[in-house]
């Protein structure tokens, strides 16, 4: 179901207000004493198409800047620390490949990290158009090859799909993927994952917008297709929720600490879901982000139990 999302507050705005302040100060730490305990193991799931496991946590970067360079670089070797892999971006986030592409090169972590981008979205998409872009993106991201390559905003899937197969069969490209961001899509994503050869979508679903459950994410199940999960945060409107309250109590039977790992092990929680990719520019929140990939996981019941507070509490 979607809700009413009142404007935006900053994550950054949000923690500085105290709202689990601590949480990414002392999550490096905790991290690092869990270990192999229950509490600190890492969250995994298959992808369906192969088998292979990701993180249920990856990092999203349509917010990546030029000037954030050297925070990006650290925020990509921390994941890489905490054994997080999925790295979401596109070419038409600015500066974001050229930027990842500079940090794995120079990290040497490049075959570590499960690599995804999107084709450039524009109105007149066809296969020409989406051939420059790939060969950009690559370059760009300093790689002969990428783990995901999807079609961005759902923009020129027929002329691209094909060719997004060749480059599957030429080992260019290891999954193919469509993606959305907007409810608005969600029925023409329905029609595209009934007629097209996919591995993976991308949608947005949060604990706040919860319209992807409706159909969508019973469709992947179908169609055993993997998800990645985009605005697991509703575009930082659920911290502007979240201000003022606490925790609930029971948040620590699922190894919760923070705001953000509650919105985000409740998205991951769903059977669908394969990784969530929350957008971060700063280390203490990816810190905080990834800590949400490991414990425990909502069941159903408990996950009724977060559907009813936070309306109740909205």
């Amino acid at each position: 179901m979607s809700r009413f999302s009142p404007p935006p507050l900053s994550r950054r705005v949000f923690v500085a207000a105290g709202a689990g302040a601590t949480a990414g100060t002392l999550l490096g730490g905790c991290l690092r004493a869990a270990g192999d305990s229950a509490a600190g193991r890492l969250i995994t799931k298959a992808i369906p198409a192969s088998g292979e496991r990701l993180p249920v946590i990856g990092l999203g970067t349509d917010a990546f800047r030029a000037e954030d360079r050297a925070e990006i670089r650290a925020e990509i070797r921390r994941m890489s620390e905490l054994h997080g892999s999925v790295i979401d971006t596109a070419a038409a986030y600015g500066d974001s490949e050229a930027l990842i592409g500079d940090a794995l090169e120079s990290l040497g972590l490049r075959e570590r990290m499960f690599l995804a981008s999107k084709l450039v979205a524009t109105g007149g998409s066809s296969g020409a158009v989406g051939a420059e872009s790939f060969e950009r993106s690559l370059r760009r991201l300093r790689t002969q090859h990428l783990d995901l390559l999807q079609v961005h905003n759902l923009n020129g899937v027929a002329p691209l799909i094909p060719l997004l197969q060749e480059w599957k069969q030429a080992k260019r490209i290891r999954y193919v993927g469509v993606t959305t961001s907007r409810v608005s899509q969600h029925q023409e994503l329905l029609a595209v994952m009934r007629s097209y050869p996919l591995d993976f979508i991308q949608v947005d679903y949060s604990l706040g917008n919860r319209d992807a459950a409706t159909a969508v994410l019973p469709l992947a199940l179908e169609r055993k297709l993997a998800v990645l999960v985009n605005l697991p945060f509703g575009r930082s409107s659920l911290f502007a929720q979240a201000a003022g309250r606490k925790l609930p109590a029971w948040a620590a039977d699922i190894d919760v600490t923070s705001w953000a790992q509650y919105f985000l092990k409740y998205v991951v929680s769903h059977p669908a879901v394969t990784c969530a990719i929350p957008g971060s520019t700063k280390v203490s929140h990816l810190e905080d982000n990834q800590g949400a990939g490991r414990g425990r996981l909502p069941d159903a019941a408990m996950r009724r139990k977060m559907e009813e507070d936070w309306d109740q509490g909205s």
